[in-house]
């Protein structure tokens, strides 16, 4: 506290008095001599604030609740191995080579020309009864070179898918094809009937499957001493004879236009004709 010096004191109630009329009082002594004060020693309370209320702040939000663990099925899903982008365009485009791979192996099917070509369709006619790959089942094996000890000329096989059993037993022809096969003669009916396909094909479908039979499934080597002729004329991409029998020719008559050709005749013969050169 700051002390009011005595003079001034002194002054102010004489100043007082002089204005209210009445003597001035005279100062009040401690006992122990402390001169006055203005002020008591208790401490002035402080003057209330003047103005709006302040404001108060808003509590905290509560914080908000940890989020839920996955369940095993979503947290494999996110941890899988994402597909790559390259990919996706790959995955596109497989329809278009799948297209484009059908269409190449159709194309090569298609374009399968001559005897052979030909032969590896007319072929389904037989498999049932020799196997899908020639390799025998009710009916003798071409495959090994079989069918070629059995017909050693391509007329005899003709003749023979030509006509079948049936007739073969109508001429009382107990040995079809070569009589001194290895391993024994082909005897008639022995491996069930043979059907003539007479009528159920064309002359050159029957060259066409006889030839698939004896270069594709029975192994003949068409560059071979042995079966480079019989491949020349019967049955390469430019056999006359097959061109033809495309032309309407028989296999029947088709010895009378060339004198190599042994004759395929009117009914089957017996056994084997000897073998030229």
């Amino acid at each position: 506290m700051t002390e009011i010096p005595e003079h001034l004191l002194k002054r102010s109630r004489e100043r007082r008095a002089a204005l209210e009329g009445t003597p001035a009082a005279a100062p009040a002594e401690s006992s122990d001599n402390v001169p006055a004060t203005t002020a008591s020693s208790a401490p002035a309370a402080p003057a209330a604030p003047s103005g709006p209320a302040p404001r108060t702040a808003a509590p905290e939000a509560a914080a908000p609740p940890p989020p839920k663990p996955d369940s095993p099925v979503v947290a494999a899903y996110r941890a899988r191995r994402k597909v790559p982008f390259w990919a996706m365009a790959a995955l596109a485009l497989l329809p278009i080579w799948t297209f484009m791979y059908v269409r190449s192996v159709t194309a090569s099917a298609e374009e399968a020309t001559g005897p052979l070509g030909m032969g590896a369709e007319v072929y389904s006619n037989c498999a049932s009864c020799h196997g899908g790959g020639g390799g025998g089942g009710v009916g003798y094996a071409f495959t090994e070179g079989e069918v070629l000890a059995t017909f050693p000329n391509i007329e005899d096989q003709l003749r023979y898918v030509l006509y079948g059993t049936g007739a073969y037993n109508v001429a009382g022809v107990e040995i079809y094809g070569n009589p001194d096969r290895p391993g024994g003669p082909h005897v008639t009916g022995a491996r069930g009937a043979m059907p003539g396909f007479e009528g159920a094909l064309t002359d050159y479908e029957i060259l066409s499957v006889v030839c698939h039979e004896r270069f594709t499934l029975g192994g003949a080597d068409p560059t071979s001493e042995m079966w480079a002729d019989e491949y020349e004329h019967w049955c390469s991409e430019e056999s006359e004879y097959f061109l033809e029998l495309e032309e309407g020719a028989s296999l029947a008559t088709l010895h009378e236009m060339h004198d190599s050709v042994l004759p395929i005749g009117d009914g089957p013969a017996e056994g084997s004709p000897a073998m030229e050169g």
